[in-house]
């Protein structure tokens, strides 16, 4: 199929999906219907194989794509609706088989670990400088744009949205240089200032499983449509990909002993967060028992001492013995409020905060981040969250103080969002990083009861298909 190259455009990015699954419903789709099910089915049932995975999708996915010409649905189409169909067929179909083919190896999983692990120590101590970054093109808060971008790549399951989170990611960063060579009166930067910056904002944003994303996108992304500047970002994370895997102390310019010095400190550092705040909690507690135990020994010697004294003062001194037990020090007991606050400033802290978006994934998401899957999960934590803070209140003696009552509907957690183009918002001249999101019509359940109708084979699938068959790829990023 030709065409391609318009597949990130802000026009077609909609339309592709609402395209297939408006076509998908009419009942003269039900051979289609029945002929996607049935690979999905065969495949979801197969051992993980990367390799041949990646080319039985290939295969499939070309083999109905050409089929698009000749059937009803799309007789007489133009060819960017057919090139629609196929972005559409490629989301439906990823997003069924997402959760067999991501990570589906162990050496996937475990690259994904150790690649973590290694950004997450480098982050700790790089530095711009060791990039050999200009100080020209050192802007911070487009940084931390770029990162938020690539950071999105796991709220998506098909290959073109995540995809779209790196372009989104590189076109922040392509931007940045671009109006900061025209600012200091300097050629155009090239891919020698632009993959520096590359590799140190995905160390900062340390993404996980970056590896099996890009993976994922190689083995599943239509090989026509990963050409040109998609193509050209997406070799440029490659490479700063393996950059990072090969990171040393030459390529940081940094002497040897420095940089392992560096490492082991990062390391220690990464390892001891959770040890040494477990110790400062005891050391915590001793310090309050031994107050405590000191504040009740001067008490009881100064009711001895004052018991002695009415022996021959009379009752007189009552109010001087009161004066006397009430000016010793008492322990204050942290409320919830300065407990919440010390945890917020704690969670603040860089290294925290990634670890808490790889515990809690849904803690920076938005509702149009979310799917109807994901409903019964956020439930379950909601449930213990809240018998958890409930019971921390009654056990410290005090009130809780109820959470703010959203107006939010179940339609608001399915309505998907979409990235907005970043070409469009992004400016430099301002440094506001807000962003307004276009809903995704989500008709995934009308799909679903449509094809169930239509088919009249009852399939059988494992956990995780059953599981992919209710999540929708609804949530589609508009590519800058």
């Amino acid at each position: 199929m030709e065409g391609g190259g318009d597949a990130f455009g802000s026009a077609t990015a909609p339309l592709a999906w609402h395209d297939f699954l408006e076509r998908m419903r009419q009942p003269s789709a039900a051979e289609f219907v029945k002929s996607i099910k049935g690979f999905i089915v065969t495949f979801s049932n197969r051992a993980p194989d990367p390799e041949h995975d990646s080319a039985a999708v290939q295969e499939f996915l070309e083999n109905m794509e050409g089929a698009f010409r000749a059937h009803t649905p799309w007789a007489g189409s133009s060819e960017e609706e057919l090139e629609s169909a196929g972005e559409g067929l490629e989301k439906y179909v990823m997003t069924k088989l997402f959760n067999r083919v991501f990570a589906s190896v162990p050496e996937d999983v475990k690259s994904d670990e150790e690649l973590f692990e290694k950004m997450s120590l480098l982050q700790q101590f790089i530095r711009p400088e060791n990039l050999d970054i200009k100080p020209e093109y050192q802007n911070e808060t487009s940084w931390l744009l770029a990162q938020k971008e690539l950071q999105k790549i796991n709220m998506y399951k098909a290959p073109r949205d995540k995809l779209a989170c790196i372009l989104n990611c590189c076109k922040v960063i392509n931007n940045l240089l671009l109006n900061a060579s025209i600012v200091s009166n300097e050629n155009p930067p090239g891919a020698d200032e632009f993959l520096p910056v590359l590799i140190y904002v995905t160390i900062k944003a340390n993404p996980p499983q970056l590896h099996s994303n890009l993976l994922y996108i190689q083995r599943y992304r239509r090989q026509s449509r990963l050409i040109s500047e998609a193509q050209y970002f997406f070799t440029n994370i490659l490479s700063a990909e393996s950059f990072i895997w090969n990171i040393d102390a030459e390529s940081l310019s940094m002497d040897e002993r420095d940089f392992q010095k560096k490492m082991d400190w990062a390391r220690e550092r990464l390892l001891g967060l959770s040890a040494s705040s477990k110790n400062q909690d005891n050391q915590a507690n001793l310090d309050v028992r031994e107050q405590k135990s000191q504040t009740l020994k001067a008490s009881r010697d100064s009711d001895v001492n004052l018991s002695s004294k009415d022996n021959f003062q009379g009752p007189g001194l009552d109010t001087k013995r009161d004066s006397d037990v009430s000016s010793n020090p008492v322990e204050r007991v942290q409320s919830i409020s300065d407990l919440e606050k010390k945890g917020a400033a704690e969670l603040l802290k860089e290294d925290d905060l990634n670890k808490k978006v790889q515990e809690y994934p849904f803690l920076f998401a938005s509702s149009g981040d979310l799917t109807v899957a994901d409903v019964e999960n956020l439930l379950n934590s909601y449930k213990q969250l809240v018998l958890k803070y409930v019971a921390l209140s009654q056990g410290m003696g005090v009130s809780p103080e109820p959470p703010v009552q959203s107006m939010q509907t179940v339609s608001d957690l399915v309505v998907s969002e979409e990235p907005k183009n970043v070409k469009d918002a992004v400016n430099f001249n301002e440094s506001s990083e807000g962003s307004s999101k276009t809903g995704d019509d989500i008709k995934n359940d009308t799909l679903h009861s449509e094809v169930d109708t239509m088919t009249t084979q009852q399939t059988a699938v494992d956990p995780s298909y059953q599981k992919a068959q209710q999540n929708e790829a609804s949530d589609q990023p508009e590519h800058a």
